[in-house]
């Protein structure tokens, strides 16, 4: 993993909900195609926005209560957190410039 963060249900609630800044949280899995093809997007974005706001993982197989608590039905599902609450969700493989479309405005709300 590079510059991406990895939340695990031990770590989420002190590194995403109670983050000082907004948090994108990539839903995947190692097996996951289409999770693969959005890995480089997702790093990327974690490296382009240091600073601002986190961006992170969260491996569904390995952390299945987050999966549950947040009805991840289908990867990648990416959801940003503001504030501890969340505010935009996606699901399937993004275009970059479309998250960070999600993440400006966030940091602009």
């Amino acid at each position: 993993m590079g510059n991406a963060l990895e939340f695990t249900d031990d770590n989420f609630q002190q590194q995403v909900l109670e983050s000082p800044v907004p948090v994108l949280v990539d839903f995947w899995a190692p097996w996951c195609g289409p999770c693969r093809m959005i890995g480089p997007t997702i790093e990327e974005l974690s490296a382009e926005n240091a600073g601002t706001f986190r961006v992170g993982k969260v491996n569904v197989d390995e952390n299945q209560q987050l999966a549950m608590t947040y009805h991840v039905a289908s990867i990648p599902t990416i959801m940003i957190f503001n504030g501890g609450q969340l505010v935009q969700q996606f699901m399937g493989v993004q275009q970059k410039a479309r998250l960070q479309q999600a993440l400006d405005e966030v940091k602009s709300a």
